[in-house]
């Protein structure tokens, strides 16, 4: 199995595309860190990894506070893969954006991985391996009403990994970016409702939402070995919305 031996940090796995990715990175092997901020969900996640003869444990935290997202980088250790998935998802015109979302976003989407990164990096150079995929979206790169804190924030997240890996990669590290297109999570379709994330999916060129399962599928290609070549590159994953 390709991912046999490695420990993997995965934000937000209790969600659908980080709990997808726990699963598939189990399935391949790896010793996966989930972290989440329900402890609940994070036993359940586990308990299923588990039964199907995976390895998993969960840290809870609430990446929003810094001495919770340290707590966090001291309880996973040394890892070998950095998913950083977590991320909060506000929908709102500029002028009605509301202070305290537009601040929660920016900690959770851009403070959060840049200090997960800054404190689990070190280990992984000083070993002359490592992976780190950060998770963005298609709204990074095509304008949508209402998106402006989301895709800014994200925007921000592909421009960090571009500069990571331009630091990291020399020692080993490689650091990439997901960015889906719309797909089916308790997220989105809390957010927009099954009739605006339908929309949405109808702009790209497949009509359809992705399975939290498909994008995990292109995370782990990116965590692996497979992709021993590719650093530095936001990889869509968005039906080719942003191909036209």
């Amino acid at each position: 199995m390709e991912l046999t031996g490695k420990i993997a940090l995965i934000t937000g796995a209790t969600g659908g595309i980080g709990g997808a990715t726990a699963r598939l990175f189990a399935e391949r092997g790896a010793q996966v860190v989930g972290s989440g901020r329900d402890q609940q969900r994070g036993d359940a996640l586990v308990k299923e990894i588990t039964a199907a003869g995976g390895s998993a444990r969960f840290v809870a935290a609430d990446l929003t506070d810094v001495a919770s997202l340290r707590r966090l980088a001291a309880a996973a250790g040394d890892v070998d893969i950095l998913v950083n998935n977590a991320a909060v998802f506000p929908i709102a015109p500029t002028t009605e954006q509301e202070v305290d979302v537009l601040d929660q976003a920016l900690a959770a989407n851009i403070r959060a991985p840049y200090l997960l990164t800054a404190a689990l990096v070190p280990a992984m150079v000083a070993k002359g391996a490592g992976s780190i995929v950060n998770v963005s979206t298609m709204a990074a790169r095509i304008g949508m009403p209402g998106l402006s804190t989301y895709s800014a924030t994200k925007g921000a997240l592909e421009a960090l990994t571009r500069t990571w890996a331009a630091e990291f990669s020399p020692a080993g590290v490689r650091v990439n970016t997901v960015a889906p297109g719309p797909t089916r999570t308790d997220m989105v379709l809390g957010a927009m409702g099954e009739e605006g994330a339908g929309q949405v999916a109808g702009t790209t060129l497949l009509k359809r939402l992705a399975a939290p399962a498909e994008i995990a599928e292109v995370i782990a290609f990116l965590a692996s070995d497979r992709a021993a070549f590719v650093t530095g590159a936001t990889v869509a994953a968005d039906a080719g919305r942003t191909a036209i």
